[in-house]
Formats: C-alpha cells, structure tokens, sequence
C-alpha cells in the first residue's frame, strides 16, 4: 500500500497545483488514501469501471476535485460575512457510486457536511467504511433512491456526476432542495438538448467550463435553482 500511496502523491501535488486548489498535507494523505481503498475494494465489488489506480487519479479524483473553487466561490457569494473562509453548508450527492464527487469534497472541506446516496448496498457501505477508516464525522451514507428519502431536508447543494438526464435529477431531488439552494450537476459536454428539456420551475443559471488536469475530455458545470416568481 505504501508504495502505491507513493506513486500517486506526486501526481495529486503536481494536480492540485495545475487547479490553484490549496489543500493541506493531511487532507493530500486522506484524498490518497481514498484512491487505494477504492482500488481495494474494486478487487471484491465493482465499484467502478476504472481499474488502473493512475487513470482513478485523473478520471475520478481530480475530475471530483475541479469542482472545489466553483463551489467555495458559490458559497461564499452567498455567505452572510463576506472573507470568511469556506462558508458550512449542507450538501447531498446523489447517485454518488464510490463517493465521487461527495467523499472528495468531505475530505477538502471538513466544515461542509455531505450525504451521499446511492441505490447500490455495496457502495453505500463502501462510504460509510471510507469514513470509519479516514475519520470523516462530516460524512455519511444512505442506501436508498433518492426518491424515496424524507423530505424536506433541506440541502444547500445537490450534486450529481453523470446521475440521470437534467430533468430527472432536478424531478427527483426537488423536495431535498432548500427554497435557497441549487443544482449542481457535472456533465461532459454542455447538454444543450437536457437544459431545453427542463420543467417550467427550473432554471439555468450559469453554465461553467472545467479543465480536468490531464483529462483529455470536456467537463462542465451546469448549475440550477428553482425559478423565482
């Protein structure tokens, strides 16, 4: 393990950096870590497609950590003091797999409390062990589709990477929303086709482009709040 954590620290630093992310040296251990429990796990249960620890580095590590500035400067345009460092918010994400982007942003952002819920037993309890084992008490994990969780809750953000088509996402979580909140879903190319397809209460209201260091694929941000009357 120790060898395999060495292999992908350099290229985590070296990632950080090409996204102007500062993160602390014990979060940089926690993010590493991660992987290599996620590559453990994949021997057993088919967490996900990616296999080669490397490509889980780009493809799902830094692919999750290139949503960190947009969401503290969301945050903290909409914080009450204005300076304050990485407002506390309450986030949900949805059909959140091996905790991508949901375990990533718990681990950067301690004072940012997130749920992920996955339909899968397995990668739920994967979460909850991937909190037990890097002590994350601001992270939990709810086996259950998202429909069938109690509302409302509330959640400041909903996220989702590659979940569900825009119209289902926002359908499905709308009751977990806050009256104050938005969507943030991650998608590849700009869905111009999903963004038409949205329900009357639903607006866009920014769509912003990602660079993924050494992602040769396009990412973006579509981010969402229900229409003000």
């Amino acid at each position: 393990m120790t060898d395999l954590m060495e292999s992908l620290s350099l290229p985590l630093d070296q990632g950080l950096e090409r996204l102007g992310l500062e993160v602390p040296l014990p979060a940089r251990r926690q993010l590493v870590e991660y992987l290599v429990l996620i590559e453990r796990w994949n021997r057993v249960y088919n967490l996900t497609a990616v296999r080669n620890p490397a490509d889980m580095l780009v493809q799902h590590l830094l692919d999750s950590l290139a949503v960190v500035a947009p969401l503290r400067r969301h945050l903290q345009d909409k914080a009450p003091t204005p300076g304050a460092d990485a407002p506390s918010a309450r986030m949900l994400d949805v059909g959140s797999g091996a905790g991508l982007p949901g375990v990533v942003l718990s681990i950067v952002e301690p004072r940012w409390d997130v749920t992920c819920v996955d339909a899968v037993a397995k990668k739920a309890s994967f979460i909850r062990q991937v909190s037990a084992e890097l002590g994350l008490p601001n992270l939990r994990a709810q086996h259950a589709r998202v429909e069938d969780l109690p509302a409302p809750s509330g959640f400041d953000i909903v996220t989702s990477r590659a979940f569900a088509s825009l119209a289902d996402f926002v359908s499905l979580t709308g009751p977990l929303l806050s009256p104050t909140g938005c969507w943030m879903a991650m998608k590849g190319k700009v869905p111009e086709d999903e963004m038409a397809d949205l329900p009357d209460g639903v607006e866009v209201f920014h769509v912003e482009q990602l660079e993924v260091p050494s992602l040769e694929a396009q990412r973006c941000l579509v981010w969402m709040r229900k229409r003000r009357t």
